[in-house]
Formats: C-alpha cells, sequence, structure tokens
C-alpha cells in the first residue's frame, strides 16, 4: 500500500470552479479530486463518473460553477491513525483511492493500491520509475577532497543519479576512538581501522563535497555511521540517508534516523532474514520512506553467493520497492538485478583500482560505471509491462504490410451466403486476420465484392456509421490518396476539403489521372516523409548534400500541390503538411544542440518557392515511425521551442494532436500546457487520440486525450484552424474509421 503524502495534485477548493476540477484530474491522472475547505476539511469527491451523471441531468453545462454544486459527499474514508491491514481493507474494484483524515477531518494523505516508493528531492523511485543509480564514492577520495571532487565530477559524466560517501567520527564509533595501532583489536579489524584513518575527509570538507555535488548537477547522500555523524548531516540537510548492513541490527541508530523523516536506504548484507524483519517492522511502525537493497557484503562478492532470487523474497518481506548493493566484480550482476525489479543500483565508483582498501578493488571505472548506466537505460526501456499482450506500433504497421487477410476469391453479391470456396487469405494484412475466417461461414455478404477486396470487422458486425453528414464549428476535412479520394467524397456530407497525403511514388503521377473537372472542396496536401532510396526528408541533416535533396524532394512536392490547385476551389494559399526532420538514429541530442538544427531548418525554408501555398510544419512524437524503424525526434517535439520556431520564421503550424499527446507523456509535462502555448501558433490539425509514448493514430476516445479540454482550449486559441481525423489505417473499409471519429468529435467540435 502506498500512502502519498503530498495531496496537493489530488485536491481543490471547494469553492473553485469545475474547469478548475476537471483540469486537475486530466493532469493527475487519478481519475477524481478531492474538495476541501478552507480549513483543509475534506467535503466531498468530484470523480469522472460523478461529473457524468452530474452533467446527464442538466440541460447545460458552465465550467464557471464551483464544485461544491457536483461534489460527491459520499466516499470512503480512513483516519490517519488506522493501521495498514485496517486501510487496505477500503479497496476493492470500486474503491481504488482512500483518502485519510486526521482527528477533525483534514485531509492529511491519500492512500492506494501497490509497492511504496521513496522521493529524494522531487525525484520518484517507485515501481515505474527508472532505476536511482549510486556512485558510492565511500572513502575512495582517499581523504582528498581534490580527488572527491574529481569522483564527482566523473561520477556525472558517467550518468549516476547519485554520489554517495560515508562519514565517520571514529572517536564515537570505535570502542578505542578508532586507533589503528591497537593491538587488542583482530587483523581484520586492525586493517580496516588503517584504512579508514587515512582515508577519512574533514566534517567541513564533506560538506564542502556535498556543495559541489550540488553545483554540478548531482544529488549527494552519505551514510552516517553513528548518530554523531547523523547530526552533522542533518545540520547541514542532507535529503535522505543510505544505512549500511552492518547497522541494520542497530535499532538505536535507525530509530534517529526514522526520527528525521527523510527517505531512508537500507542495505541488507551479512543479515539473516528475522534481522530484516525486525527491521521492516521497526520502520514501518514508526511510518519511514524506506528502500530495502539486496546485498552480499563480501569483498568481492563470489558470484555463486549474490543469491539475486532474494531480491523478490526481500520485496514481499519489506513490502517497498528493493534494490540491490553490489560488491562482486564487473557490472554484469546489476543488469540481471534490473531485470529482476530493482529500483536502486549501488555500485562503489574509483578513478583507480589498484589503490589501497578494499573498496576499490570491487569498484567500477567511470568507463565502466557509464556502460552499466546505458546497459541499464537500455534494458529498463526494454522491460515494458506485463499488461495484456497486444502489438507494439512497429508491429501493427508491419502487420498491415506482412500478414494475411481475407479477401474475396470472386465475385460476391450483397446478400450471397459466404463460404470457404467464396474466400482467400492472401496478403497484405488490411482485412480480416485469417483466425477469424469461421465467423463469416454461414452470414449473408452486407455489399458487393470485387475479386480480392478484404472482409472487415464490419462485415461481421452491424456497422457504426451510416449517417455520413457532418457539421463543424470549424473547417474539416478527410486524408485521401489518389486512389481513393473518390470514394470516400462522395460518401461525405458538408465536407470543406480533402487533404491527400502523398506517397513518393504518386508524386510521379499525372494528376490528369485522377481528376476529371473540379471538384467542389478545398484542397491540402501532405509531403511525403520518405523518398526514393529510403531518403528521410530532413533539412536539419549535418550533410549538406542531404539537405540539398531533402528541399528538392520538398519542393516538388511543393510544385505537385501548385498543379493540384486547378482541380479544387483554392480562393487562398493551399496548405502542404511537412514533417521537417530534426531526427536521430541512436539516442535523442542534447537540448542545447536544438537550435543549430531549427537554424538549418528555417535556411532551407528560404530557399523554397512557396507561391499559393503555405508550407506547415507538423508537430512531431518523441519516436516516429518510418519504414526504416523508430529514430528520435529533436525538433517540433517541445512546446516552447516550437513556438519560438514558430514566432522566429513566421510559418504558422500544423498540430498533430496525437504526436504532440506522445511527447508530453515521455517528457512528463502537461498537454493541456502543450497546447495552451501550440495552438496560437496552430492553422491546421490532425486530430486523432494517443496513448503512452509511441501508440500512435488511435480512435478518438479509445486514448489518453481529454478532447473536451482539448475542444475549449482550440476554441480559445485558433477558432479558425482547419481540421482531419487523422486515424491509423482510417481509410479502410470505404473510411469507416474516419467516420466513426467523426461521429465522436461531434460531441466537443
Amino acid at each position: 500500500m502506498i500512502i502519498d503524502k503530498d495531496i496537493s495534485s489530488y485536491v481543490v477548493q471547494y469553492d473553485d470552479s469545475l474547469g478548475v476540477a476537471l483540469k486537475r484530474i486530466s493532469e493527475n491522472k487519478a481519475g477524481f479530486v478531492l474538495c476541501l475547505d478552507r480549513n483543509g476539511v475534506l467535503e466531498g469527491i468530484i470523480s469522472d463518473g460523478d461529473f457524468r451523471r452530474w452533467a446527464m441531468k442538466r440541460e447545460t453545462i458552465g465550467m464557471d460553477e464551483a464544485v461544491r454544486s457536483v461534489a460527491n459527499t459520499r466516499m470512503v474514508t480512513a483516519r490517519n491513525s488506522d493501521s495498514a491491514d485496517v486501510i487496505s481493507r477500503y479497496f476493492s474494484d470500486r474503491v481504488r483511492f482512500v483518502p485519510l483524515l486526521d482527528a477533525r477531518g483534514r485531509l492529511v494523505a491519500v492512500a492506494r493500491p501497490g509497492i511504496p516508493g521513496i522521493k529524494i528531492n522531487g525525484r520518484s523511485i517507485g515501481p515505474n520509475d527508472p532505476s536511482y543509480l549510486i556512485a558510492e564514492i565511500g572513502i575512495n577520495h582517499n581523504g582528498s577532497l581534490e580527488n572527491a571532487k574529481s569522483l564527482v565530477d566523473a561520477a556525472v559524466k558517467a550518468g549516476a543519479d547519485c554520489a554517495k560517501f560515508q562519514m565517520r567520527q571514529m572517536s564515537a564509533l570505535y570502542r578505542n576512538a578508532g586507533a589503528a595501532d591497537d593491538p587488542r583489536e583482530d587483523l581484520g579489524a586492525q586493517y580496516t581501522l588503517d584504512v579508514l584513518s587515512r582515508s577519512a575527509l574533514d566534517n567541513q570538507s564533506m560538506i564542502e563535497v556535498f556543495e559541489y555535488c550540488h553545483e554540478k548537477g548531482i544529488q549527494p547522500l552519505c551514510t552516517p555511521w553513528e548518530e554523531e555523524s547523523l547530526r552533522v548531516l542533518e545540520d547541514y540537510g542532507m535529503a535522505a540517508y543510505k544505512v549500511a548492513s552492518a547497522d541494520l541490527t542497530n535499532h538505536s541508530l535507525l530509530r534517529a534516523l526514522i526520527e528525521t523523516g527523510k527517505p531512508l536506504i537500507l542495505s541488507t548484507g551479512m543479515s539473516r532474514e528475522q534481522e530484516i524483519i525486525e527491521a521492516v517492522t521497526l520502520l514501518q511502525e514508526n511510518g519511514a520512506a524506506y528502500v530495502l537493497l539486496h546485498c552480499n557484503s563480501t569483498y568481492p562478492a563470489p558470484l555463486k553467493d549474490v543469491n539475486l532470487r532474494y531480491l523478490k523474497r526481500l520485496q514481499q518481506l519489506g513490502g517497498s520497492v528493493v534494490g540491490y548493493s553490489g560488491h562482486e566484480r564487473g557490472w554484469a550482476v546489476p543488469i540481471a538485478a534490473v531485470a529482476m525489479g530493482a529500483k536502486v543500483i549501488e555500485k562503489h565508483f574509483t578513478l583507480d583500482k589498484t589503490l589501497p582498501g578494499n573498496d576499490h578493488k570491487v569498484s567500477l571505472l567511470p568507463q565502466e560505471f557509464q556502460d552499466m548506466v546505458q546497459a541499464i537505460r537500455s534494458i529498463e526501456e526494454a522491460m515494458g509491462s506485463d499488461d495484456t499482450r497486444e502489438p507494439s506500433q512497429g508491429e501493427r504497421m508491419n502487420r498491415e504490410t506482412l500478414a494475411k487477410s481475407l479477401m474475396a476469391r470472386v465475385e460476391i453479391k450483397a446478400g450471397d451466403e459466404l463460404h470457404a470456396g467464396l474466400i482467400d487469405v492472401k496478403s497484405p494484412g488490411t482485412g480480416l486476420q485469417p483466425n477469424r475466417l469461421p465467423e463469416l461461414f454461414g452470414l449473408k455478404a452486407k455489399r458487393d465484392f470485387q475479386p480480392g477486396d478484404f472482409f472487415f470487422t464490419s462485415d461481421l458486425d452491424e456497422a457504426e456509421i451510416t449517417d455520413y453528414a457532418f457539421q463543424f464549428r470549424r473547417p474539416w476535412g478527410l486524408p485521401v490518396r489518389y486512389h481513393d479520394w473518390e470514394r470516400l467524397y462522395g460518401l461525405s456530407k458538408g465536407i470543406d476539403f480533402l487533404e491527400f497525403h502523398f506517397s513518393f511514388k504518386d508524386l510521379e503521377r499525372d494528376p490528369t489521372e485522377f481528376f476529371s473537372g473540379p471538384v467542389d472542396c478545398g484542397l491540402v496536401t501532405h509531403s511525403p516523409d520518405l523518398f526514393n532510396g529510403d531518403h528521410l526528408l530532413n533539412l536539419a541533416d549535418p550533410d549538406p548534400d542531404y539537405r540539398k535533396r531533402s528541399l528538392m524532394e520538398l519542393q516538388n512536392a511543393i510544385d505537385v500541390t501548385r498543379r493540384l490547385r486547378d482541380f479544387f476551389k483554392t480562393d487562398a494559399d493551399t496548405f502542404i503538411i511537412a514533417s521537417l526532420g530534426g531526427f536521430s538514429k541512436n539516442a535523442p541530442l542534447p537540448v542545447q544542440a536544438r537550435p543549430e538544427l531549427y537554424d538549418r531548418v528555417m535556411t532551407g525554408l528560404s530557399q523554397l518557392n512557396l507561391d499559393e501555398v503555405e508550407l506547415l510544419p507538423q508537430t512531431l512524437p518523441p519516436y516516429p515511425w518510418y519504414f526504416g524503424g523508430q529514430l528520435f525526434c529533436n525538433l517540433f517535439v517541445d512546446p516552447e521551442d516550437t513556438a519560438q520556431f514558430s514566432k522566429d520564421s513566421g510559418f504558422r503550424l500544423c498540430f498533430d494532436v496525437s504526436h504532440s499527446k506522445l511527447a508530453c507523456n515521455h517528457r512528463k509535462i502537461s498537454f493541456a500546457d502543450f497546447t495552451d502555448i501550440i495552438a496560437p501558433h496552430t492553422a491546421h490539425l490532425h486530430i486523432v487520440d494517443a496513448a503512452g509514448v509511441d501508440g500512435e493514430g488511435l480512435q478518438i476516445s479509445e486514448g489518453e486525450i481529454d478532447f473536451a479540454m482539448l475542444a475549449r482550449q482550440v476554441d480559445k486559441h485558433c477558432p479558425e484552424a482547419s481540421f482531419i481525423p487523422e486515424i491509423w489505417q482510417g481509410h479502410k473499409n470505404d473510411g469507416e474509421g474516419f467516420w466513426i471519429a467523426l461521429s465522436r468529435l461531434r460531441e466537443w467540435f
């Protein structure tokens, strides 16, 4: 169970407007907000369902109405003093969140099912977060402030999230005040004391190193080995604490650490299971936020003793996020640990493995640590989820091309009974998959088929759309190709324009092959992204020859657009949509590289002949899919620099809401804020749903976009902007996906 004490994302004031509440629900992704009075007392809840039930009873809905008129006062709550067992009993399929109240009814936290994580200086460490990678410098600075700072620099360069140190007050820690030459001590203790006595930094030097970490943008952490060091670190303001394996059974120190209220990361090396259970009990009884690290405290740890499978057991015992602190040689084991669920990785870090002391021998060099970081990030990306298996975006694209479909073998008339002799299985995978064949047997054909026509889901079920007449507050159109425009245009009623999505092969065709006379609607075109020879349009490419060819191909698409104007109603300049490039193949480029790329794009655009057309750069997703695979987009992804490009260049934008929602998900920024920034620069919209970071082109209301909010924002910022429903594969079955999208958009547009 997770106890979330940061309640800001869950709350609105009882006299706030309904618009504020709905925006908060959209942003927090929890599906509800809690309504408080001015004293913080919980007065009610507004969930998605509460709002829908309220709205259905109203003839008009005003976003300025106070939340008190909508809030549901019947809700499940618990006291913040209740035990975890008591609170967890409230959870059910219907109850996924439980507000926790103090004795006065004030909201103090929200409980929800799941494995609790921690947060260190704003960085979340939880089941769904990237692993937190600790460069354990410890005492590897060997008592040198200069060495300590050099190690920090190397940790930053290697990609560590944290640089961790150790602090000891030898006089308080050891019975003999840390005397390394005490003849009473065992050989091991003498050796350790000798190393420690030569490797310590004084308190002021340690604080200087912590400040240096902040200066360099890496989180400092420290292990206090006794309460005197803890007091020094508390006076400094350490954000969290690491507890050494040696102190897991030191309950007095644990209590002192818990009393700080700071998150704790605890290693479990050298411990028996019962000792781990006792420590966990102490932590839970006192409300500590913690992570347990599996660890074998041998230097170096033999691989046969690492026992990574214990990670799962440790998570069960701790009821918490777990991690791994490794003392084995190399970095293969941490990679496996991450694959098994470790969300914190701690590895010793040095500049020279030959220096005296056990820690150096089991440490990673900067390049080794960097290699580990890169491998972990790759593994994290590959881990995915254990949700129900669905084809990925790339698989969906390949399925359309490589898979097989059910199609008519011969001419079939509407009303004919379908049987095996009438149906073929052939590529491509555009229609019903072959495993659906038995479902067709015995049905009456709903329409006429020519040989090679695909069967679709609508041939099995009742069609969702029978009415093709649509009216919207702004101009609307359909995405089409040369081969299907006439059919789709003939079905549509009220359409304002057709948007031709060119392939590079289309640009080689004579438009007169497809038009016999004037078409009574407007025209928009979309330049190809991919050209002959796998050339991707990229006006930002560092190679001038590559940019030259991209400009040539784009100019050709513009010229074809001008020729098409003769067949359409074209009073104003014709929009041509283009993805202008700025992608990279292996990883995103640093932010500081973007201005130069935008400059190349603007230079290229200045060389184009744009008579009678208006080129609209398209907002792009973080991971665009082309026929050559997935790439990384660097331009037209973030709202601020995209809007700035529009201001600087004078080019208005095509706001692809699916692309941009994916970008927002990837960068963890608000889509509502993105829209507020981009919509004022928008001349044209591609409206379509999205999910995750590459779930592009989804049917309306089948993804994550709040279309009610989107409609309000674009009505405010770009009321004249035109739009198309750019549903992926929406053209299939006479544009079935487009008609469904338009029928659903009626509610908001």
